[in-house]
């Protein structure tokens, strides 16, 4: 059914309220631009308090890697097995860097990017909104006022025509009651009959007024839904021009988010699988022996002969003994003696074999 041949009928309460080209119906497209302004509030909100989900995420596992670690550190466990349980703190610390960098990705990068798209995006008129907005506003209210105007002329001659139609049926069934009626003078049926004829006259009069109402409202709904439709394109424009930008936007959020593709993650959880995957039980059990088992080296016991003392010369024997070590100068020029020789007299010098 086309909007000229709906025009014909009552339309009713969803129609009025939701049809496009009803009368005030655009305000809904008008709104748009202001509602895509307080959808990119939304979405920095929305993003920067996930960074900071990605922050406190980053603090508490580096506190759960210092934490741990110093407990783990401080356990009997041992050899691959204690190298496997720490390669998990220090992946939290990598894994915590990385996301303490998502972190300030969003911030710095994503939030500012949409703030700044956003201010060049929606300039706004002195106390009057979005210059946006108000100029939908205006070129839609331009081009539906003379279609409003003729649409209330016809709504009116409906409402004409319909209490038209209901004095006619009125007196249509005066007229055959009177006409039933027996004990009805002639004359007064006739009077019954003339008043039926004038309300059916009136009525074909005020139809013949709606439908050339119709008629205009018909023949200017072209040019009324060009015009609509040509405003309503332009706003389509810069509404796809913002979910563009605002797609890139989130596919950008989403790569910086998206660790299943990050290398770093992949070289972190490849090199905690390859040193879980080294955990040795022949190792560990090797190394436990040789440390605190039969493996270990041990004194067996045996004779352990017995050795004299050394007995420790007084201080003045020491003294004499090196005196006698002393090289002997004579004439200034070492001299080694052949034989040992201890001195009579007080004034002779004692000395051993080739000292």
């Amino acid at each position: 059914m086309t909007i000229m041949a709906s025009l014909t009928k009552e339309p009713n309460g969803d129609a009025k309220r939701q049809s496009f080209w009803m009368p005030g119906n655009y305000v809904p497209t008008v709104h748009r631009t202001e509602q895509s302004f307080q959808a990119c509030n939304d979405i920095v909100a929305c993003f920067t308090e996930r960074a900071k989900v990605e922050k406190q995420y980053a603090q508490q596992l580096s506190q759960w890697s210092s934490k741990w670690k110093s407990i783990v550190d401080s356990r009997p466990l041992y050899g691959s097995l204690m190298r496997a349980w720490q390669c998990f703190f220090t992946s939290a610390e990598r894994l915590s860097a990385l996301h303490s960098s998502i972190s300030q990705s969003l911030m710095a990068e994503e939030k500012d990017r949409v703030k700044t798209w956003q201010k060049e995006t929606f300039p706004k008129r002195l106390f009057c909104g979005f210059r946006e907005s108000h100029g939908n506003k205006t070129s839609f209210t331009r081009a539906q006022k003379p279609w409003s105007k003729k649409l209330v002329k016809l709504e009116q001659a409906r409402v004409a025509y319909h209490k038209s139609c209901q004095r006619e049926q009125t007196a249509l069934d005066k007229e055959k009651q009177a006409n039933e009626n027996a004990q009805m003078s002639l004359e007064k049926k006739q009077k019954i009959t003339e008043s039926r004829e004038n309300v059916t006259e009136e009525k074909e009069k005020i139809r013949d007024r709606y439908e050339k109402l119709l008629e205009d409202v018909t023949s200017y709904t072209p040019r009324y839904m060009e015009e609509m439709e040509a405003i309503f394109e332009q706003s389509q424009e810069e509404e796809r021009k913002r979910i563009s930008f605002l797609k890139q936007a989130f596919l950008s959020i989403h790569r910086h988010l998206d660790i299943t593709n990050n290398e770093s993650v992949k070289a972190v959880y490849s090199e905690l699988h390859n040193t879980l995957m080294s955990i040795s039980e022949q190792d560990d059990l090797k190394w436990w022996k040789n440390n605190h088992g039969p493996g270990m080296p041990t004194n067996w016991p045996k004779i352990d002969e017995w050795v004299p003392p050394v007995k420790k010369l007084n201080r003045k024997k020491r003294d004499q003994k090196r005196k006698e070590g002393r090289p002997v100068m004579i004439g200034g020029v070492k001299v080694r003696a052949m034989y040992d020789y201890v001195g009579e007299e007080g004034d002779e010098l004692s000395f051993k074999a080739d000292r």
